[in-house]
């Protein structure tokens, strides 16, 4: 289900690149889970072919297999158990429940197989052209009721950084993504561009994974939290203050989602830097507000708010204070390796082009130790504390992007197309070379009898089925 062919096709959703733009031209199977022997030619191949590129053959399987990958990723979202968590916001408060929703989009096209760039515990740093799906439930989740959330939000790090350097998703696979981006919600298709969805609840999955707009603190309602706290004027004030900061982070946070596809490593990196400054943000606005709510209530009150978080906890084995520690950062070994090898045989740089490399190698070595440091070594006790640890490792991970970017702009930049298409195919390149050592690693942490079951779709919609039973 893989989508080669020309340049462009008509009434497609918008594609942004950096710099001069790669040639994304000439028939076959583009990205590829095979071989990938001379793509740089075949990129470039019709580098001549004539304006009406839209009527050859290329072109029409093109927009073939554009319906077909549509399909997959609108199976994804209509599948009963990942439509039922994305319609029922109570459920995804649960991180395992997000988990397995964006296990289920990220892999689309790779029919629930896991993909190199799947965080520990399970979840997604990129589902598409998305990054940071569900950032608003990661970060009030874990700033509220504490380290049985810590993993949805520090699982984060260096790895999403590596997996918008060498992105695995090839131009086939984000086409199937691009008609359910928010700025194509609303747009008029022609027959021709059917991949998209013509059911607007369709496109509406992404847009879900890029942020809430609403009112409820951490998933519970105002209304909950004043029965069980029986708050006073003051605190009923500050209640209020902080259920509209809630709602105003959360809409700055989808906001930032990209409305459209981000095709080459300096337009992802953009794109991560625009979701990171804006969750920044979110949690500057939610911080003053939840210190004085929390701090007006008396010791009696913060043991009913903290039965509340209770209920709101996934069932999950008992954790120890450091549990922090242990998931942040953590990559599966081997998988972030810097693709030295591959970049001088898919790349070819020149000497002159080779300093650039090696000072993007020093940028991304230098911003892994960065987040590898600001791990946390222990859970903070309140939310307010943990708001602030969440801002922080933000913060750091919003200068290890920018440490990143600026090599790798100028690296970039210094390639010819041909070379920019090779640099950009190394990503979906490396996800036939690495799927063999994800299973084996995999199978670590998989009981023998599931294993056999890891791929089949019928398992996702269980293990989701049986998460959202908790929350009901």
């Amino acid at each position: 289900m893989r989508m080669g062919g020309g340049r462009s096709f008509s009434a497609r959703p918008s594609y942004s690149r950096s710099f001069s733009r790669p040639s994304f031209r000439g028939g076959g199977r583009a990205y590829a889970h095979r071989g990938y022997a001379g793509r740089g030619a075949r990129l470039n191949a019709t580098r001549g072919a004539p304006r009406n590129f839209a009527n050859t053959s290329a072109a029409r399987t093109r927009a073939a297999n554009a319906t077909t990958n549509s399909r997959a990723v609108r199976n994804a979202l209509n599948t009963r158990s990942v439509n039922r968590a994305l319609n029922n916001s109570r459920s995804l408060h649960n991180p395992a429940t997000r988990a397995l929703v964006t296990s289920r989009v990220a892999t689309a096209g790779w029919h629930g197989r896991n993909g190199w760039w799947r965080h520990r515990h399970g979840g997604y740093g990129w589902v598409g052209p998305v990054f940071w799906p569900f950032a608003f439930y990661d970060i009030y989740g874990y700033s509220l009721w504490g380290y049985d959330y810590d993993a949805a939000f520090w699982d984060y790090g260096y790895p999403d950084i590596y997996a918008g350097l060498f992105a695995p998703y090839g131009y086939d696979d984000l086409a199937g993504y691009g008609g359910y981006l928010p700025g194509n919600a609303g747009r008029n298709r022609t027959a021709r561009d059917s991949y998209a969805s013509a059911n607007s609840n369709d496109r509406s999955g992404l847009t879900q994974m890029c942020g809430e707009d609403s009112r409820d603190i951490a998933g519970l309602p105002i209304d909950a939290i004043q029965k069980a706290l029986q708050p006073d004027d003051a605190q009923r004030a500050a209640l209020d203050d902080l259920a509209n900061a809630s709602l105003k982070a959360g809409q700055d946070i989808k906001a930032a989602c990209p409305t459209d596809i981000a095709l080459t490593a300096p337009r992802r990196l953009a794109v991560m830097q625009q979701r990171i400054e804006a969750m920044i943000g979110a949690a500057k606005t939610v911080q003053p507000p939840l210190e004085k709510f929390y701090g007006l209530l008396s010791d009696e009150q913060k043991a009913k708010f903290n039965a509340l978080a209770a209920r709101q906890r996934p069932a999950r084995a008992a954790q120890t204070a450091s549990t922090a520690q242990a998931s942040c950062d953590v990559s599966q070994p081997g998988l972030t390796d810097w693709p030295g090898t591959m970049i001088d045989q898919s790349v070819k740089p020149t000497d002159d082009q080779r300093k650039g490399l090696e000072a993007l190698q020093s940028a991304a070595a230098k911003a892994s130790d960065m987040l590898k440091s600001s791990c946390q070594t222990e859970n903070a006790n309140t939310p307010s504390a943990r708001l602030a640890s969440v801002g922080k490792r933000l913060d750091t991970m919003l200068q290890a992007v920018k440490t990143v970017r600026t090599p790798l702009d100028s690296f970039y930049g210094s390639l010819n197309d041909e070379q920019k298409a090779s640099f950009d195919a190394i990503g979906p390149k490396r996800v036939s070379a690495t799927n063999g050592i994800t299973t084996a690693q995999n199978d670590d942490d998989t009981p023998r009898r599931a294993r056999g079951r890891r791929h089949h779709y019928g398992n996702v919609d269980y293990m989701i089925r049986r998460m959202m039973l908790f929350v009901r």
